[in-house]
């Protein structure tokens, strides 16, 4: 009898855990490559009011599912990625600022990109701590699907099967894809663009359909395979738009002919669009299935802006905000960010309020690592360090007074912009160059902004503010340190650190 007693037990615990995984939100992370925070017609900015502002830009996007998810969330408009693709990936999978994982510049799938002897060139293993294998302990099916650039081709986070995911749909090394046709296999069926050939979709070869369709369709999929086993699902949707090649994506051609702008400005559009299509494709689905009211969808970009429009520092591509993508200016760094649940409803786990510009406090890529493990009751190992703070005080409208008011991108390599350190804190921003040359353009040592009353960057106060340059670079070297940051060196084989600037 005891035996008896002790297996009914056992099986009822066994049921009381699939109750409670069935009712363990569902998350869509929703990723878009080299997505800036202007490239879209969601107004990201806010006046001094706090009222969100439309500028040009806006009105050259087409992304009406961005503005569905905005009014039914939060957006911000001072979030942070870092300048260029892997180590926001690596943050993102981590919750680690990019000085501390040591992936500070973007992952080379064949070779080593130069830089401190150390950085982590190799990315991403499966001894490391990553949200997908936490997820996947917690009850989760997890699904990547689209671009990964977690680690070089010949190395085992190549592939996300190998860091938690149970599914894993065209992710590999590469970060750009071959092609975005199925006419051309996405690369395979053209010799020349074979090397950055997408994987593992050959079932729309030599069809129509374009690789941000054909990575949506199979990730809704999997989520259907995870609604049949009635198991909460983690769904990562990393699109490869819209990353080059700037090609047109023929459903949206025809919204930017007459657009005054040049022809891969207008493809970089229609990449946008397509990518805004697959977030309302998911929207959706999920409603028709029943399941939007408990599914959070988390929208962000992986770097600043890589529209091809105008100079790299100037205001062209990111306007009104100086820079793009591989730069330390706000228009190289700041992305769109987006939260809200799929449908509002009485099941939603918790509340987000809706329309809401978040402008009072910064957020970064970071924090959505917490934020996810807040929102799902999953725990993070005592031993792992992370550098982000939940979002969802934040979400709820409020300040969060745990929130830190500092964001620091580190980036010891040769890139548009190189060797530097930018560090944010409160109002201020200090870009701090560890080699005042970049080609032949003699550029400052030190640049530092209000960002409060000069958000376009326009106005250096390095000369005519030595004591809040003085505290900044201060400021700047003790979170290095904290993060155990690594440096780059010169000719000479000498480290370049951070100094205090003389006389102070």
């Amino acid at each position: 009898m005891r035996t008896v007693a002790l297996l009914t037990y056992f099986l009822y615990s066994l049921q009381l855990l699939g109750q409670n995984d069935s009712n363990k939100p569902n998350v869509i992370l929703f990723l878009v490559d080299d997505m800036g925070l202007m490239d879209t017609s969601v107004p990201m900015l806010v006046d001094k009011n706090g009222k969100p502002q439309i500028h040009p830009l806006n009105k050259f996007y087409r992304t009406p599912n961005m503005e569905r998810l905005a009014k039914q969330g939060v957006r911000f408009s001072q979030f942070y990625a870092q300048s260029v693709c892997s180590p926001t990936r690596v943050s993102l999978m981590t919750g680690q600022n990019s000085a501390r994982h040591r992936v500070t510049q973007w992952i080379n799938p064949e070779t080593k990109n130069a830089g401190p002897n150390d950085w982590n060139w190799k990315g991403l293993t499966s001894k490391d701590v990553t949200l997908p294998a936490l997820l996947k302990k917690n009850g989760y099916h997890t699904i990547f699907s689209g671009k990964a650039h977690f680690a070089p081709t010949k190395y085992e986070g190549a592939d996300p099967a190998n860091l938690g995911f149970d599914v894993n749909i065209a992710g590999c090394a590469f970060g750009a894809p071959g092609s975005y046709l199925g006419e051309d296999g996405y690369g395979n069926l053209d010799p020349k663009r074979k090397k950055r050939a997408i994987p593992g979709l050959e079932k729309y070869h030599k069809t129509d359909v374009f690789l941000s369709e054909a990575i949506t369709r199979e990730a809704i999929t999997a989520i259907d395979q995870s609604i049949q086993k009635e198991s909460p699902f983690f769904l990562y949707m990393s699109h490869y738009a819209a990353h080059s090649p700037f090609q047109t994506d023929p459903r949206f051609g025809n919204n930017y002919k007459d657009s005054g702008k040049s022809r891969p400005a207008n493809s970089f559009a229609t990449l946008i669009e397509g990518m805004d299509k697959s977030l309302g494709d998911l929207m959706d689905h999920i409603e028709r299935k029943g399941v939007a009211e408990n599914t959070l969808i988390l929208f962000v970009g992986d770097n600043g802006s890589d529209a091809p429009l105008g100079d790299t520092y100037g205001y062209f591509s990111s306007a009104p905000l100086r820079g793009k993508k591989g730069t330390c200016y706000e228009g190289g760094l700041r992305v769109p960010f987006i939260a809200g649940w799929a449908k509002p409803g009485k099941a939603n786990s918790f509340s987000i309020s809706q329309n809401l510009v978040q402008h009072r406090q910064i957020g970064t890529v970071m924090d959505i690592y917490a934020t996810i493990l807040d929102a799902t009751e999953t725990k993070n190992p005592y031993s792992h360090t992370i550098d982000g703070v939940s979002l969802i005080p934040q979400l709820k409208g409020k300040i969060n007074p745990d929130r830190p008011d500092h964001f620091l991108c580190h980036f010891p390599h040769s890139h548009r912009s190189s060797y530097f350190t930018t560090y944010r804190k409160g109002d201020w921003k200090l870009i701090y160059r560890y080699s005042i040359r970049l080609g032949k353009k003699p550029l400052p040592k030190h640049e530092l902004y209000n960002l409060k009353v000069d958000p376009h960057e326009k106005s250096n106060l390095a000369d005519t503010k030595p004591q809040k340059l003085h505290a900044m670079i201060k400021g700047m070297i003790i979170q290095l340190k904290k993060e155990e940051a690594l440096y780059a060196m010169n000719n000479k084989k000498e480290v370049l650190k951070p100094v205090l600037p003389p006389g102070k």
